[in-house]
């Protein structure tokens, strides 16, 4: 027998846990009243009732939760928040009535931010984009996707991804990257496409795997960006650099794309408010995570509403996110995006917090790492001064983040 096999790093006490873990029960959040968690070298070593411990159990640091709740830390699975400069003027233009097509064709939308973005220096980037990544942070956010996009050449995309890189120390959050080189068309590439989606893949994804910039490739699946076709060659050449695609798809019009990101097996299809019924069985098919953005779709005053009732008849793992970026979800707070979710998309909160969590930690393929309080997954924990779970959707604009804890070590939970 093991001398040493209770004695643990650290051990959480008197805490209310909601592991969103199937295997705690029938409980749609996995709880555990008055429950343990005990970590090792950075991951979960035991979790379960605190009257359950094992004899003889030691741990070198011992949290005392007060009775609070302890949550898997948050996921944001869906950002763009490496980006210079704002977009508040096109804010004013929508409200006067111009549409974000309207206004994307007009030289606005995407190619204003490419513009700011590509005179922006490296240090620049970085200190816009840490500001936007520590109120995010602060909502008990342990890890964080961000996307480039915003350059549209390879050296701008690279210095995206490379602050993205940066950022994961300077902000102390796990933060995964997508290459999203297909997100519009570059001025210099105007009625050339087709060359365009030839660069991204015969220069930009070469030079960005070769870095090790990027874990997955994007791309924007709509009339105003990249068609079918164009998607399809992306996705391609991710492929056979062995890199993980997902899409955003059928946000403005149904092209097909949630089905294209099936067949592609793709991690996660995004936005998806005109995605059919056929595309949904495809994805339910092929496990690609549906990311629900309420926030673009509150911001932009849409009124088609995803297929919710066909993602939960087809058990289709339902993510949520906070889609920051400067155009259509200038938004740093994940918890309002829970309340959002209930409010505009009608989401439990119990889905929400999932959303958050275990589906969001499938969206980026770490469902064996994050998102749930499971034994053998990374100690990534937030820490929660509320009566019950439903209250981190029910109040918006309130924060009852009171301890952040990424691979087991405290972190700030103020920006």
């Amino acid at each position: 027998m093991n001398p040493h096999a209770n004695h643990w790093d650290a051990i959480w006490l008197n805490a209310q846990l909601a592991t969103m873990d199937a295997a705690y029960g029938d409980d749609p959040y996995g709880a555990i009243a008055d429950g343990a968690v005990a970590m090792l070298d950075g991951r979960i070593a035991w979790v379960g009732r605190r009257a359950e411990l094992p004899a003889a159990w030691r741990a070198t640091v011992e949290h005392d939760c007060g009775g609070a709740w302890l949550t898997p830390g948050l996921i944001d699975c869906h950002t763009h928040l490496v980006y210079a400069g704002s977009r508040a003027a096109e804010f004013e233009q929508r409200l006067q009535g111009a549409s974000y097509e309207e206004i994307a064709k007009a030289g606005g939308g995407i190619l204003a931010t490419v513009r700011a973005t590509r005179a922006a220096s490296e240090r620049e980037l970085l200190l816009q984009s840490a500001k936007r990544l520590h109120a995010i942070c602060a909502e008990g956010v342990t890890t964080v996707e961000i996307k480039s996009g915003y350059g549209l050449d390879t050296v701008t995309e690279c210095r995206i991804l490379s602050v993205a890189r940066q950022l994961a120390a300077i902000c102390a959050v796990t933060v995964k990257t997508s290459f999203l080189g297909a997100h519009a068309l570059p001025p210099e590439y105007a009625g050339r496409a087709d060359d365009y989606v030839a660069l991204v893949c015969d220069e930009m994804l070469p030079a960005i795997h070769a870095a090790g910039l990027a874990d997955a490739v994007d791309a924007f699946c709509e009339d105003i960006a990249f068609s079918a076709q164009q998607t399809a060659r992306v996705f391609d050449r991710a492929r056979s650099l062995g890199l993980a695609v997902k899409l955003h798809a059928d946000q403005l019009s149904d092209l097909g794309g949630a089905r294209l990101a099936a067949d592609y097996a793709a991690l996660s299809a995004d936005h998806l408010e005109h995605s059919s019924p056929a595309s949904i069985d495809a994805m339910a098919a092929a496990g690609t995570v549906a990311v629900l953005l309420p926030g673009a779709y509150y911001f932009l005053r849409e009124t088609r509403l995803p297929p919710i009732a066909s993602l939960r008849a087809q058990a289709v793992p339902m993510a949520l996110a906070t889609d920051c970026n400067p155009g259509t979800s200038p938004c740093t707070s994940l918890l309002l995006i829970l309340n959002l979710a209930c409010t505009l998309f009608r989401l439990t909160p119990a889905e929400a917090l999932a959303g958050v969590t275990c589906h969001a930690a499938q969206a980026l393929g770490m469902q064996q790492q994050a998102g749930r309080i499971a034994p053998g997954l990374r100690a990534d924990l937030a820490l929660w001064d509320i009566a019950r779970p439903a209250e981190l959707a029910y109040a918006f604009g309130a924060n009852p983040c009171i301890g952040r804890y990424l691979a087991g070590s405290a972190t700030p939970v103020c920006a």
